[in-house]
């Protein structure tokens, strides 16, 4: 099995950005813990904070790998682009988010990925890409 997580805006910042939310561990750090625990999955990562690179991503990923792990980050709230990206490929795409984006400020309670995604997934921490993982792994 092969999946893909693609981080968006920002979250090349974890670790320092607003520790409180995000927690103390960057992305790297939980990556590599999280393809040790899944060893018998090849996870790749990509991050980016510009919003054409994640739907180029999004589009070249298509048929290469059996799911994608989608954080946009706050494109997921402001990107008809990258919603219809999802919508576009065949490859099952879970969103997810670190935090409970349904607690936070109104503007986040909207996904324009939600719709098209096999399931969204928010508010466990780093824990949340784990349970997406899983999801790929145990259907």
């Amino acid at each position: 099995m092969k999946i893909l997580i693609i981080n968006g805006p920002n979250l090349n910042l974890l670790g320092s950005r607003e520790p409180e939310t995000y927690g103390e561990q960057t992305f790297a750090e939980f990556f590599q813990n999280l393809k040790q625990k899944f060893s018998e999955v090849d996870l790749e990562s990509y991050q980016s904070n510009i919003e054409g690179e994640i739907i180029d991503k999004l589009q070249s990923a298509d048929k290469n790998f059996d799911g994608i792990i989608l954080n946009a980050a706050a494109y997921t709230h402001t990107s008809v682009g990258i919603g219809d990206a999802v919508k576009a490929i065949a490859t099952p795409v879970v969103e997810v988010h670190i935090s409970n984006t349904s607690a936070r400020e109104e503007f986040r309670h909207k996904s324009f990925i939600a719709a098209n995604a096999k399931g969204v997934i928010l508010g466990f921490g780093l824990q949340s890409y784990e349970l997406a993982v899983l999801s790929f792994t145990k259907a």
